[in-house]
């Protein structure tokens, strides 16, 4: 059974994927970046390997999806190198985004993932000789997990999660990815109800390690606490009364702008920052407009030299890196993605104390389900949930403080599962 999955997956399911990959290199800019990114891997490798002195180098290579799978592993990278000071650790990415936006000291050696072909992975996995090899959340690719099973390279995948209603248990799939799971050698999910999934898609018996350990994420976000003064971690009773509005897709907009001009016009001492999931001119411009058409005072984040402006009632930020810092000025924030293609962050205003509101999509999000089921966050469907949401937050001071003590109460209860992932990297 084992070959005819490495058959379907290799002359079937990898040549669509690759079809569909040289097509998006002619009318996407990251695919483009990422496609011939890749060519470049092996070299990176040999140099890298080169550059070492001696042969008794102990090395780790994880594998993270794009920046946010990165900030995830982070705080476990940070204890390995902690544990063990004289390792080399290589990251590999998937995505651009991940690629060009991480730069850390903690890692040896960034390369962009081979392209899943047999002889690519074969080729990385002999030059590098992993201890290990891991990956983070999502993204496992079934020819490096294979072949790196065959070079008796163990293979680890944490903060391991299923959707709700997961496709991977359907009966077809399901039996795919019974053999690509069964081939790692310990896997950590996040919750119980993780694990419970995971136990119906590999077959038993099997010599699979796995743990219910958390999500490291959440250690990452706690130590932002470390970068503010007690003036910013101030109960947000005290703070100016300001709404965030995190990474902004044009469907949220369609849905919660009228909501957010009834609030605004409601409430005149009320400002709002408004944060573009992608910061272009356009996406800009139009937010911009808007607002300004609407009689409201409106400035750029950039105009300000980094501060929160004060004599704006709409902010538009027009930088990027600066989200996370920002929440610290708000008593509730709105998170984008939700109406599209699945809600983004919501432990960074949790961690600064802001109740929490996104869209729909949440399902693949256990932290957004538990701020829900703590009563530190809401999920709403239309401009009308969104005004009697924020309404209330607004005008219920014991509400508000009760909600942004539930959103950061999130965050403290799920702390240490990086060094519980840590401890199963080296132990098991």
């Amino acid at each position: 059974m084992k070959y005819l999955w490495y058959f379907i997956y290799n002359f079937f399911l990898l040549p669509i994927m690759v079809l569909i990959g040289i097509i998006g290199v002619f009318f996407n800019k990251k695919i483009r970046e990422g496609f011939f990114g890749r060519f470049n891997t092996n070299r990176q490798l040999d140099d890298f390997i080169s550059s070492l002195k001696g042969n008794n180098h102990t090395i780790y290579w994880f594998h993270v999806s794009s920046h946010g799978e990165f900030l995830q592993t982070k705080p476990v990278l940070e204890g390995m190198k902690e544990i063990e000071p004289h390792i080399k650790i290589i990251v590999s990415f998937f995505s651009p985004s991940g690629y060009n936006n991480t730069d850390n000291k903690i890692i040896d050696c960034k390369i962009y993932l081979p392209f899943d072909l047999p002889w690519p992975v074969r080729k990385a996995l002999k030059t590098i000789k992993p201890k290990k090899l891991i990956f983070a959340a999502y993204d496992i690719w079934p020819n490096l997990i294979w072949k790196a099973k065959a070079l008796n390279i163990p293979t680890v995948l944490f903060a391991a999660k299923f959707k709700r209603k997961t496709k991977k248990l359907m009966p077809l799939v399901k039996g795919f990815y019974r053999h690509v799971y069964n081939n790692f050698y310990s896997i950590y999910t996040i919750t119980k109800n993780d694990d419970e999934k995971l136990q119906l898609i590999i077959s038993k018996p099997n010599k699979v390690i796995t743990q219910v350990l958390g999500n490291p994420r959440y250690d990452q976000v706690n130590k932002a606490l470390d970068q503010y003064s007690i003036k910013h971690t101030k109960n947000i009773l005290k703070r100016k009364k300001c709404i965030i509005l995190g990474s902004m897709h044009n469907e949220d907009k369609n849905n919660i702008i009228d909501g957010l001009m009834n609030i605004v016009n409601d409430n005149s001492d009320l400002s709002v920052i408004w944060v573009p999931h992608e910061p272009s001119s356009k996406n800009i411009n139009s937010v911009y407009d808007y607002f300004l058409n609407k009689g409201h005072s409106v400035a750029l984040y950039s105009e300000g030299n980094g501060s929160v402006i004060n004599h704006a009632r709409i902010i538009i930020v027009d930088t990027i890196g600066v989200l996370s810092k920002i929440y610290w000025d708000g008593i509730i924030a709105y998170i984008g993605g939700g109406f599209s293609t699945g809600i983004h962050n919501v432990m960074e205003p949790a961690i600064a104390r802001l109740p929490v509101i996104f869209g729909p999509q949440y399902d693949n999000f256990q932290e957004a389900i538990e701020l829900i089921d703590s009563e530190g966050g809401w999920s709403i469907n239309n401009n009308k949930e969104f005004y009697n949401i924020l309404n209330k937050l607004i005008n219920d001071k014991k509400l508000l403080l009760k909600a942004s003590e539930a959103a950061t109460d999130v965050i403290h209860n799920n702390i240490g599962a990086a060094t519980r992932v840590v401890r199963g990297i080296i132990r098991d």
